[in-house]
């Protein structure tokens, strides 16, 4: 059985290195480009069970090399797969990654992964609901999320939901989730609150709250690092400095991951943020997403500086 159950996407990331983005209708030359996986949900598995989780990924693929590339990501990291492949070709993603700064900006096709459905959370209910964590974003099915959060409630798991990519979500969906997980801009979108700086995080960390989040609000904020903001506490937790700054894409991913990875272990939700920051900070020092997720001996070792 696995301590962490992750619903999500796999899509392989085509990554574009420049030093802006191309205005409509203009060409420009780039510096690289990288093929390799990615998707929210894989990711997050990829950083759990490299931070010590035993991790399940549900998810749909194809049967094409996009599809064999996610198997062997996961094989690689030790994830297990529960997956149904089908003739949908499996998803894809451009990553534009600007050379100054190592900024992004990201389009996501989830291709197969579009097809999870109710019907497909429910065949894998028992798997869902015997987790100890369970974790899901918002790149598949609106719906999808919804039921599995559920179920995973209806089996007393540890629910997660990293609002990512930001969208409306249904009534008393918040109220399924024990932590949720946004960004500032994805807190924007669900409170309506500008996240500026502490102050105006930790407003919408209390209207998070008001809208029904169980334990704790954690806004990620980039190099700020970030807020945990529960009923009883809220405590800013700052950026790890683990080097330069290569690529920033995946570190929400890198921080969900590990977060799950330190819960499901029965760390302090306090200390777990700190876990999952310092899983953020090594992985924006590589570039991709999947592979610069940090083993669990170089989180240890950030944290105990």
């Amino acid at each position: 059985m696995s301590d962490i159950v992750i619903l999500g996407v796999f899509v392989a990331d085509t990554a574009y290195r420049a030093d802006r983005q191309p205005r409509m209708g203009e060409t420009i030359l780039g510096r690289s480009f990288a093929l390799g996986p990615g998707g929210k949900g894989s990711n997050q598995a990829v950083a759990a069970a490299r931070a010590g989780g035993r991790v399940t990924f549900l998810s749909k693929l194809g049967r094409d090399t996009f599809g064999d590339m996610a198997m062997d990501t996961w094989a690689a990291a030790g994830v297990v797969p529960a997956v149904e492949r089908g003739e949908t070709p499996t998803g894809a993603a451009y990553i534009f990654i600007e050379e100054g700064s190592g900024d992004n900006a990201i389009i996501i096709a989830p291709g197969a992964a579009a097809e999870i459905d109710a019907a497909f959370i429910d065949q894998h209910a028992g798997l869902i609901g015997s987790a100890r964590v369970f974790v899901t974003q918002l790149e598949q099915p609106m719906q999808a999320a919804l039921r599995a959060l559920t179920v995973a409630r209806k089996g007393r798991a540890i629910t997660v939901l990293n609002p990512a990519p930001a969208a409306e979500l249904p009534d008393g969906m918040l109220a399924l989730c024990d932590y949720v997980t946004p960004n500032e801009t994805e807190a924007e979108a669900l409170t309506g609150l500008a996240v500026t700086d502490l102050d105006t995080a930790r407003r919408a960390g209390r209207a998070l709250l008001a809208q029904g989040v169980r334990r704790a609000a954690i806004l990620t904020l980039g190099a700020q690092g970030a807020l945990f903001h529960s009923a009883d506490r809220s405590i800013h937790v700052p950026a790890f400095d683990a080097g330069p700054v290569v690529e920033t894409t995946g570190a929400g991913d890198a921080f969900n991951g590990g977060f799950a990875a330190a819960v499901a272990e029965g760390m302090d939700p306090e200390e777990a943020t700190r876990f999952g920051c310092a899983t953020a900070a090594i992985s924006v020092t590589r570039p991709g997403t999947a592979p610069s997720m940090p083993d669990r001996a170089e989180v240890l070792a950030l944290l105990g500086r």
